[in-house]
């Protein structure tokens, strides 16, 4: 039980700054873990004898686990203790990371990335409350600004640091990457951590049935936004029973937190009207953030035909300017309106995406350079101002729920982009396809000079006429089929700049910000 006094009183400088770099690190790779995979999965395929619809699971499992868990955080942080809690996760994150390394089948492989996943979860939103809880002053500025762009540059560089891993070692060694720093995290602490203390009495009153209800509703949620377009949505059963499933289940947790004395999560720190709002420009975040980190890759990949060192290469620059924009961010926090900074990211965003939409089938690393640039520096620009908005207008008592609910938001936002680039891309390649066969008739003269050019060299290399002409067709056809995917690559981010020009329409629900955040306000009584 606490003594009334709070551990942080007794903690120097320089021990705050340590453990709070320690969590930021778990954090970090708690987040790399999710796209670390992303270029990797031909070779995780390969090795572990899989189907490809049974590798799809070794990041859906994990993005399944980890979304379940980030809300629980909040729960379990106050019950058990941040540093408890912590090491708990780091310890168990680590282990089931080596499980991941040694895993000798998919059907092992996935069950150690449900754990992994359900582990990491646990440390995203306790680095964000504890930050905000360890600093006062000048001082927390840069803790939005720092988890902001960690939060952001994980998922970044993960396919890129992946596909480096996995060329010049082995894809075992994603998951070994996490051992040394897992250890050091665990024991340093274990040592020095304790930031609070625990709260045994919320135990006599846990609400079981709500963690169901939050585990089969965030579950089904994630699996129907991975696996939907594979099985065109409601066509398929499945989907439609986990669609139900999570909608009823849904409704129930809101009814159950709402009314619960003691809820697992609690929403109603949902009617503190800045955190809410808040919480939805975390989501436009996560959604964009998680969707250019996507597709990018994807047309790569398809279009391109580039491996994962390659594709690594070519979307790194994201990174680079994150990290430049984030000092920028900081400072700005305690000098202008952050209404203004947002409306600044959003409009950038949506430059960096349109820049991108006049994508042609020979774009390459440099045609994308200066787009993911605007990309990776605006992005800040939401995410920074958001999290110091919805983590500067609560108490420190709320913090820990309010930090699990606010990143379970972003990443919600990020399998909904996800889903919403995979279903874009199937319904409007199909769209332009059928666009583009409809004038490609023989009485083009265009198409039979294109087919006599193609005739005449295939027939140089098959001695068969016929041979020569289906060989011909097919290249028509394959042609056809990459122009059409390409295009509906632009279309995607096209719609994806118009959403984000329209996210401007929620600004005016934005109060103006409070030069003294929550937590000073309470602090200074």
């Amino acid at each position: 039980m606490s003594s009334g006094v709070s551990p942080i009183a007794s903690l120097s400088e320089g021990r705050k700054l340590t453990i709070f770099a320690l969590m930021a690190l778990g954090q970090f790779m708690a987040l790399l873990d999710t796209q670390i995979v992303a270029s990797s999965m031909s070779d995780i395929q390969a090795g572990l004898a899989a189907a490809p619809d049974e590798s799809s699971w070794i990041q859906t499992a994990y993005l399944m686990s980890e979304i379940v868990m980030i809300p629980f955080a909040g729960w379990l942080s106050r019950a058990f203790s941040t540093r408890w809690l912590f090491i708990v996760s780091a310890a168990g994150f680590t282990l089931s990371s080596i499980a991941c390394g040694f895993a000798g089948n998919i059907q092992t492989m996935i069950v150690a990335r449900i754990i992994q996943g359900f582990l990491g979860g646990a440390m995203i939103p306790t680095t964000f409350a504890t930050g905000f809880t360890l600093f006062t002053g000048k001082k927390r500025a840069i803790i939005p600004a720092t988890l902001g762009l960690l939060g952001s540059l994980a998922p970044t560089i993960g396919p890129t640091l992946g596909g480096r891993i996995t060329d010049m070692l082995s894809w075992h060694w994603l998951f070994f990457l996490n051992v040394i720093p897992g250890l050091v995290i665990t024991i340093v602490l274990g040592l020095i951590g304790r930031v609070d203390d625990p709260d045994p009495s919320l135990l006599r009153g846990f609400d079981l049935i709500g963690l169901v209800l939050l585990a089969v509703f965030l579950g089904s949620l994630e699996y129907v936004l991975e696996e939907g377009y594979r099985w065109n949505w409601l066509d398929d059963e499945t989907i439609r029973n986990l669609t139900w499933l999570g909608a009823i289940t849904g409704l129930l947790f809101v009814v159950r937190s709402l009314t619960h004395t003691n809820p697992i999560v609690d929403l109603r720190v949902l009617g503190n009207r800045a955190f809410a709002v808040a919480c939805l420009f975390n989501f436009i975040a996560g959604f964009g953030m998680f969707a250019s980190v996507y597709i990018l890759p994807l047309f790569l990949a398809r279009i391109r035909g580039f491996d994962a060192q390659q594709i690594g290469d070519a979307v790194f620059v994201a990174g680079f300017s994150m990290i430049f924009g984030a000092p920028i961010t900081a400072s700005l926090l305690n000098k202008i309106d952050l209404r203004l900074m947002i409306v600044f990211g959003l409009c950038t965003f949506a430059l960096g995406l349109w820049l991108t939409a006049s994508i042609t089938s020979d774009w390459t690393g440099d045609q994308l350079f200066w787009p993911q640039v605007v990309r990776g520096f605006s992005i800040m620009f939401c995410v920074v101002p958001a999290t110091n908005m919805a983590l500067g207008s609560v108490l420190p008592s709320q913090l820990k729920m309010s930090s699990a609910v606010f990143n379970t938001m972003r990443n919600l936002g990020g399998a909904v982009g996800i889903a919403g680039v995979n279903t874009w891309l199937n319904d409007r390649t199909n769209v332009h396809w059928m666009r583009l066969t409809e004038g490609l008739t023989t009485a083009d003269p265009r198409l039979q000079t294109w087919m006599q050019n193609v005739n005449h060299h295939m027939s140089t290399a098959a001695s068969d006429p016929g041979l020569a002409n289906h060989r011909a067709l097919a290249l028509l056809a394959g042609t056809v089929r990459r122009e059409a995917t390409t295009m509906a690559f632009a279309d995607s981010f096209h719609i994806m700049a118009m959403l984000f020009l329209g996210a401007l329409f929620f600004v005016p629900l934005l109060h103006r910000p409070k030069m003294m955040s929550a937590i000073a306000r309470e602090a200074a009584h």
